[in-house]
């Protein structure tokens, strides 16, 4: 009589990274002139995950 056959279990997801809430990017306020006013925003990728979006294990 042969054994069922049974599965690992599955690996669990890892944590969104806490700077970027897993969407990988961030954006930055941009400011200009003297008086630093506003005039939009700029998106670049998370420097603490490198844009995977999933915290880092080091």
């Amino acid at each position: 009589m042969a054994r069922p056959k049974t599965t690992p279990p599955p690996e669990p997801k890892p944590a969104p990274c806490p700077v970027c809430t897993g969407t990988g990017e961030i954006s930055r306020t941009v400011e200009v002139g003297r008086k630093r006013r506003t005039v939009g925003k700029q998106t670049g990728f998370c420097l603490n995950c490198l844009g995977s979006g999933e915290t880092p294990t080091d």
